[in-house]
């Protein structure tokens, strides 16, 4: 039995534990609360993770950069394209739930607890002096989110410069990285219960209301996800690569499908290096480093669930944002998705970061945890085909692409 249930694809067990809690929380109504207790563990087993998850992965990211005077043209570029679209990302997603509001008009009185977060009124000159650690220990017990996306910045710069006194630190680092990426997986075994316990709550304790804002952020993300994909890749490849766009997408159409179906940027990569080096024509050498480095660094589809899910909760929650908070949503959106794993579910752990600087209840995750399954499926889609187009778009500014080739790929 056991070995039956390991069988069944992930993703597949939890969209079955979505639908069965749904209809469970409908035939048992408020009673439904009694489960949530599994939720709240699986929820606390997630915000275990965030520290150490985004501490080792950070780092380990960084140094992989290695040394960038060495990397030259091919890196700076790269590194570049992929903060920028972060950025224009994360955005996106603020825009999108601030017209659309799919968190307005939802009553959370049952789950609201304790005193509602005070919004960030910090000056700028206090919200730079914040992201300095004073103690990096008592940040990393508090979870402060900037200070410790600074230290560990600083962490591998240092090992960068220490270059080869810094290699022990590096496999130190490497090998925590992966750890966690595996702690991540075995926490991830328990979405299914997670997810069935926090549906049957919100479907018996909040109602159709819950669910119908549930399924307008379900919809938000994907058309977010659309947009960075059709718009901003497409414009990259049509305006700094100056190659056909349906050539593009052609040739990275399996990386996409294998994306959409694992939600594991990680699991995609050979798939993602295969098509870039053979339907794209990009060169081995600066595919496999800038693909690579993206499976590492560039999650565009991330970046925008993490604001879009911010702006979501702080709406459900009655919280108002200032300028200096959507400011601090686009750093910490940007710099957590550069250290998110590519594994699926990581998306929940990053959106205890996000949540945290600006003061977003982290019920919110619990809120949210159900259907983001089906959401991490489009953002990882997102974030390979993001790998992709920077890696052509690099390629064409450094002469490292068979243009030919690309082009003449119709058995692709």
């Amino acid at each position: 039995m056991l070995s039956f249930w390991f069988k069944i694809p992930l993703w597949q067990r939890v969209i079955g534990a979505l639908i069965l809690g749904i209809i469970t929380g409908f035939i048992w109504g408020p009673e439904a609360e009694s489960i949530k207790w599994m939720g709240d563990f699986f929820i606390k087993a997630i915000k275990m993770l965030v520290v150490p998850l985004i501490f080792f992965s950070l780092v380990s990211g960084v140094v992989a950069i290695g040394d960038l005077r060495k990397l030259g043209s091919v890196g700076g570029r790269a590194i570049l394209l992929f903060v920028v679209t972060g950025q224009i990302s994360v955005w996106m997603g603020i825009a999108l739930a601030s017209l659309i509001k799919p968190g307005a008009g939802v009553d959370t009185s049952a789950i609201q607890k304790g005193e509602t977060p005070v919004p960030n009124d910090a000056s700028a000159v206090d919200l730079i002096l914040s992201i300095v650690p004073e103690s990096p220990v008592q940040v990393m017990a508090d979870a402060n989110v900037l200070p410790l996306i600074v230290f560990a910045v600083l962490i591998a710069v240092g090992i960068l410069m220490a270059k080869k006194d810094g290699e022990p630190l590096v496999k130190i680092f490497d090998s925590g990285a992966i750890v966690m990426q595996k702690v991540t997986m075995i926490i991830m075994e328990l979405t299914p219960f997670g997810v069935f316990a926090l549906m049957a709550w919100v479907a018996g304790a909040l109602g159709m209301d819950a669910l119908q804002s549930l399924a307008i952020l379900v919809g938000l993300n994907y058309l977010g996800c659309f947009i960075i994909i059709i718009v901003i890749y497409s414009s990259m490849i049509k305006f700094l690569a100056k190659l056909p766009v349906k050539d593009f997408f052609r040739g990275i159409i399996d990386a996409m499908a294998v994306g959409y179906s694992t939600a594991s940027s990680s699991a995609t990569l050979p798939v993602t290096l295969r098509c870039t080096q053979r339907n794209l024509g990009v060169s081995q050498s600066v595919s496999s480093f800038v693909v690579s480095l993206g499976s590492t660094i560039n999650m565009d589809g991330t970046a925008m669930y993490l604001g879009l899910a911010t702006l979501f909760g702080a709406q459900i929650f009655g919280i108002d944002l200032s300028w200096s908070d959507y400011v601090i949503i686009s750093i910490t959106a940007t710099l957590g998705s550069i250290g998110a794993a590519g594994i699926p579910g990581t998306g929940l752990i990053m959106m205890a970061l996000v949540f945290g600087s600006v003061g977003v209840p982290l019920e919110t995750i619990a809120f949210i945890a159900g259907v983001d399954r089906i959401m991490d499926m489009m953002r990882t889609a997102t974030n390979v085909t993001g790998d992709a187009a920077v890696a052509t778009t690099v390629a064409v500014m450094t002469d490292e692409i068979n243009v030919d080739e690309m082009v003449s790929a119709d058995d692709v």
